[in-house]
């Protein structure tokens, strides 16, 4: 049976001894029941796995020693960052945990025109720390040691003026767009997904996207929702030039 692992903020080192947080600390010993001498998983997003044993549990800590570290080789080939336009609810964090899982290196939540939930720059703090622990709790689940950034919300002109060279290859889901995901050739640089939140994207953003390099792509005949359309794009990449 595979062990637990954990997230654990901080540097490791072969022979260390550290104290699990306190969710980390809880689930371990409370949810899991898992005692002095068990063994469990670091990884602090470093690569690498930190195998180890529990040392001492008590009321207030709990702490285990490092016995061995190993690179954790589960990231995709493709490096792709997914330009999620902000959704209500909890389809945001659904998209946020599955696109972890499903191998995106990193997310960047935008303020498009149809984006029903507005931030203010405290909530959007708020949330931002809400969907990085998301991405924790999935990495720790997925076997991933490499963890995806969440960056703060931006507009998507915002976005476009701070990476007008990055990315060589743009993608925006559109269902109007002339060419299937399928049809197109794998591309060995990184990769930028774009998808509009509810009632997806406008068409002066789709214009403005496209005068900044992104190619309309369809995935069917059918609309899918924000959180589908995602999700099913990552699998469909993965599936055509990743690691599926």
């Amino acid at each position: 049976m595979a062990i637990a692992r954990f997230y654990h903020p901080h540097p490791l080192s072969i022979g260390e001894v550290v104290s699990l947080s306190d969710n980390a600390s809880a689930h371990a010993t409370r949810a899991l029941r898992l005692q002095v001498g068990d063994r469990i998983g670091l990884f602090n997003g470093d690569g690498q796995d930190y195998q180890c044993v529990l040392r001492s549990i008590s009321k207030t800590a709990t702490s285990v020693q490092v016995e061995s570290a190993g690179l954790a080789n589960k990231e995709s080939p493709l490096h792709i960052t997914l330009l999620q336009g902000i959704s209500s609810g909890t389809r945001m964090d659904y998209t946020i945990q599955k696109a972890t899982e499903l191998g995106v290196t990193c997310i960047q939540p935008l303020a498009t025109e149809r984006s029903v939930v507005k931030l203010s720059a405290e909530r959007a703090e708020k949330r931002l720390a809400h969907w990085q622990n998301i991405v924790y709790s999935a990495c720790e689940q997925c076997g991933r040691a490499s963890i995806p950034s969440v960056l703060a919300p931006l507009s998507l002109s915002q976005w476009l003026a701070k990476h007008a060279d990055s990315h060589s290859t743009r993608l925006l889901l559109n269902p109007v767009g002339a060419t299937r995901l399928a049809d197109l050739t794998a591309d060995q640089g990184s990769i930028a997904l774009l998808i509009g939140a509810e009632g997806g994207l406008t068409e002066a953003e789709i214009r403005l996207a496209s005068q900044h390099g992104f190619q309309s792509i369809v995935l069917g005949p059918r609309i899918l929702r924000t959180e589908t359309a995602a999700l099913t794009a990552i699998t469909v990449m993965q599936s055509l030039w990743g690691d599926f």
